[in-house]
């Protein structure tokens, strides 16, 4: 195995780099005074710089609300700069030099206004105003590498909101009292100012950390590579980690990424809190998104985050003392990204509370979350972010989202997306007057500095701002922002990319591959004389990482990898991710025709799947397919590695004899170069499951990208799963999934291994089950009044016998489906997911038992409403997507709602006129 040594020594001059604060130790003195007030630096324009990449200037970025020239340059030269520089409206940079990699750029290259000067640019998307400061303070403070609690440093320290001897409540009133509408409402958006006539700090709310501590606004990464603080470990993405069916591991992922998020917010690298997990599902094979999400299945979704967001905040008890604080999104109904903005759906009551809901109940109802994300659409005509169904009647009153230390923030500009493009308000004041009104304590944006104009004009009022207000700062207290907190403000450098957490990372990604076709070429001989590795991931570095990534400690590409694996490799790219230029081919022809065994690496990256990108074709872009198709003539033994979040049309690859094996390797993250050939070599095995449906390529001809409706009707086939029959099985006999009713490509939970398995039930439930036995006498009540039965309570553990049949030690994970043909309303799923578990290194010839827990929410179907209802009827249980073990029971008595979902109002009381879209 190929890795790096990292070298992680802390110099001088990096830390000079990270903002200013009081140390907390014992010779710290509160004295009540503001220094920085008695400063005014004196500021020459430099001009417009581009700021990419390579930061142009290497001090620290701090982000104000109301950001401008001159406050920027107070602040740089307060500590001691001679160099500031404005960008992206909000952001602040200091520094002592400019970077050789800059470069100066024509005006018009910065054009955003400054919001703390509208007659000033604040640079644009990286791009930079340029400013010297003539008087640098020469006597800054002193630099500081360790935050301090906000009460412990001058003078916000003398502040009623620092008595440690009141309660928490009355200290943040004490402090609400003393801030102005306009300080209230610039203390609303991410880049929150603070207070600086009281001293109070200002604080970065965004920070990214969705497989790994991530570059954000609110994230600092120093440099070189190897410095402290300058990398963190770079876990697989999530549809990767969701492949591989085991929940511990995501537990182990999440805690380290927490601890390591931790350690940077302590050291003043970020903020406390982490805009962590996406939880949308899977749902339209072209989201350009798919890859931030573990899978399309809701149950899979669900128990994902019950082990995720325990792992980020601390433990599954973390509540008024967290970590970190995850922030669950996009809160409700989003995946897809064209027209994400202002795009509006209108899914069924039955489809919310069986499917888009269901993630984010587990979330705040289970688990706990601090925080909600509410997302850019509108559902049923009123965006996400206003919507008062949503963020109080499903999310304060059915889940509980009530603790004064819960908040909902939104997506970015998705306040003031609510008057454009959704044209529901007429006005950006009126939108976060509707945002705030219906819940949204925080801005993501700029759209909440106009609070002060919404409570002059009567639309929302002060009271409200500090109903939110109140939410914000429980929060931080949550996480030591003011006090400290010794459970985890130990966590340091020290804690970052620890040898165990590489381990992690590695495992983490070979777990997650899945073996899509093998005609027993697989695992490959170690000791092949010759490999020819080709195609455009055959040397990936970043390509791994996907999107919402760091800095990573190192990446060890497919290419490196086989290096150290085997005597002679020889790389050719042969083709790009999506060309028609066929100008390489005849060079990855001659290698593999050298070569004993040919390895092609590609599928789709984040050129073709991303974040404002939505596919438009889910076959293999480019001319990929006809490279394969050549290289598969030699009559060599040839492997295809499909990389990428999304599937893609495998139809050609699997019916072409010539093609001997099929991988899905997803986004690997820091160590999936290792992870790849380890697995292609028997090293580890393979035994990770599709979590998405394989849908041949004609499917979104079929389906419309803008269609939130699940179930199959004249103008849809139906989403997710599907059913699926091998050659040899009869029609009579077909493998059938959720609602999806052709035949996919490959079903949702494919997964083929180096071995075999025989399967036997040992434990099972009972034939016949009366339902008011598994749910009392009466229906439950909301979550509001926790009732003691609902659709996360258990039901039983099922036992199956594994049994390793074959020549070599294997993973083997266990999916279990329930089923029924008569019970509840039709349509009738074909199957739905209610279980799973992982069994680790079950030795050839070995059996094992596999405990699989199932909850009552596995015999839940939603009614039209919406509800969560258990039916008598006739159940089938069944084991992996093949069905090799199937059980039958039957529940009788009446249909009994196990959890309700809140019915929609007739109307909202809008303080403004507003505009539902269609």
């Amino acid at each position: 195995m190929v890795r790096p040594t990292i070298a992680a020594l802390l110099s001088s001059a990096l830390l000079s780099a990270l903002p200013q604060a009081l140390a907390q130790n014992d010779s710290f003195v509160c004295t009540g005074v503001n220094e920085a007030n008695n400063y005014n630096a004196t500021i020459e324009y430099l001009g417009c710089y581009t700021d990419d990449t390579i930061r142009t200037l290497e001090g620290p970025q701090i982000n104000i609300a109301t950001n401008s020239p001159q406050i920027c340059a107070d602040m740089c030269g307060y500590r001691g700069y001679n160099l500031s520089g404005v960008e992206y409206t909000t952001q602040c940079f200091c520094g002592t030099y400019i970077n050789s990699a800059a470069s100066k750029a024509s005006e018009d290259s910065c054009s955003y206004i400054c919001p703390g000067n509208n007659s000033a640019t604040c640079g644009d998307t990286y791009f930079m105003n340029l400013y010297q400061i003539d008087d640098p303070n020469p006597n800054p403070p002193p630099i500081v590498s360790k935050r301090s609690p906000a009460c412990l440093t001058n003078p916000f320290c003398a502040n009623a909101a620092c008595e440690t001897s009141s309660s928490q409540s009355d200290r943040i009133a004490a402090l609400l009292s003393q801030m102005t509408v306009e300080e209230k409402a610039q203390n609303m958006v991410d880049a929150a100012s603070g207070v600086p006539r009281l001293g109070l700090p200002s604080y970065e709310w965004w920070q990214e950390a969705l497989h790994g501590v991530a570059a954000s606004p609110g994230v600092t990464f120093n440099s070189p590579n190897g410095s402290n603080f300058s990398y963190a470990t770079s876990f697989p993405t999530p549809i990767l980690l969701g492949a591989a069916f085991d929940d511990p591991l995501i537990y182990s992922v999440a805690s380290t990424v927490g601890k390591e998020a931790r350690a940077f917010a302590n050291y003043q690298q970020s903020g406390y809190d982490f805009w962590t997990p996406n939880i949308n599902t899977f749902l339209d094979p072209r989201w350009g998104r798919g890859l931030e999400v573990p899978t399309e299945d809701s149950f899979h979704a669900q128990s994902y985050v019950a082990n995720l967001i325990p792992g980020l905040q601390g433990g599954i008890d973390a509540l008024e003392s967290k970590q970190i604080i995850a922030t669950c999104k996009h809160y409700a109904v989003y995946d897809v990204e064209t027209n994400r903005m202002g795009q509006n759906y209108n899914p069924t009551q039955q489809d919310l509370g069986e499917y888009y809901l269901q993630p984010f109940k587990t979330c705040v109802r289970d688990v706990h979350v601090g925080s909600i994300m509410c997302s850019y659409n509108a559902v049923n005509g009123i965006p996400a972010c206003a919507s008062e169904y949503l963020l109080q009647d499903v999310l304060r009153g059915d889940y509980g989202f009530t603790e004064a230390y819960r908040y909902v923030t939104s997506d970015c500009d998705a306040t003031g997306n609510i008057y454009r493009p959704h044209n529901f308000t007429d006005s950006a004041a009126d939108a976060a007057a509707v945002s705030l009104n219906a819940g949204t304590d925080l801005d993501c944006g700029s759209t909440y500095l106009q609070l002060n104009a919404s409570v002059a004009n009567g639309s929302t009022t002060e009271a409200q701002i500090d109903i939110s207000m109140t939410r914000l700062y429980n929060a931080l207290f949550t996480v030591g922002y003011f006090d400290g907190q010794a459970e985890y403000d130990g966590l340091s450098w020290a804690d970052v990319d620890t040898p165990a957490a590489q381990n992690l990372a590695y495992t983490a990604a070979w777990e997650g591959m899945t073996l899509l076709k093998n005609d027993g070429l697989l695992p490959l001989s170690s000791s092949a004389s010759s490999v020819a590795l080709i195609g455009p991931w055959a040397n990936a570095t970043e390509q791994m990482q996907g999107n919402y990534q760091g800095i990573a400690p190192y990446l060890i590409s497919p290419l490196q990898a086989a290096q150290a694996q085997w005597a002679t490799v020889t790389y050719s790219l042969g083709t790009a991710i999506n060309t028609t230029n066929t100008t390489d081919f005849a060079a990855a022809l001659s290698a593999a025709q050298d070569a004993d065994v040919i390895i092609y690496a590609g599928g789709i990256d984040v050129s073709i799947e991303s974040e404002g990108h939505d596919r438009t074709t889910i076959e293999w872009p480019g001319n990929q397919l006809d490279l394969i198709d050549q290289l598969s003539q030699l009559g060599k033994p040839l492997v295809v590695v499909q990389f990428g979040g999304g599937q893609v049309d495998d139809t050609a690859l699997l019916a072409n004899d010539n093609v001997s094996a099929v991988v899905w390797g997803g986004y690997p993250g820091q160590d999936g170069g290792n992870a790849l050939v380890d697995v292609l070599v028997g090293k580890q095995s393979i035994a990770g499951r599709l979590t998405t449906t394989q849908y041949p390529a004609s499917y979104i001809e079929e389906v419309n990208l803008f269609d939130p409706n699940l179930r199959p009707s004249n103008d849809s086939p139906g989403r997710t799963y599907g059913k699926f029959f091998r050659e040899s099985t009869s029609l009579s006999s077909q493998y059938t999934n959720k609602w999806y009713q052709d035949q996919p490509v490959l079903p949702f939970g494919y997964g083929l291994h180096y071995t075999t398995f025989s399967y036997e039930w040992c434990t099972l439930p009972k034939d016949s089950y009366d339902i008011v036995s598994l749910v009392g006498s009466t229906s439950p009540g909301s979550y509001a009044g926790s009732p003691s039965v609902n659709d996360a309570s258990p039901w039983v553990t099922v036992a199956v016998n594994i049994g390793n049949t074959g020549k070599v030690s294997s993973d083997y994970v266990g999916l279990v489906f329930a089923a029924t043909d008569n019970a509840g309303p039709a349509p009738y799923p074909n199957k739905w997911l209610v279980s799973y578990a992982r069994l680790h290194g079950l030795d050839a010839g070995a059996s094992e038992e596999l405990q699989l827990s199932i909850n009552l929410g596995a015999l839940a179907r939603a009614n039209a409403d919406g509800d969560l209802v258990i039916y008598p009827g006739d159940y089938q249980l069944l084991l992996d997507y093949d069905s090799c073990l199937t059980f039958n029971f039957t529940l009788t008595g009446e249909s009994t709602v196990l959890t309700p979902l809140a019915r929609q109002q007739a109307s909202y009381n809008f303080t403004v006129p507003v505009h539902p879209q269609a």
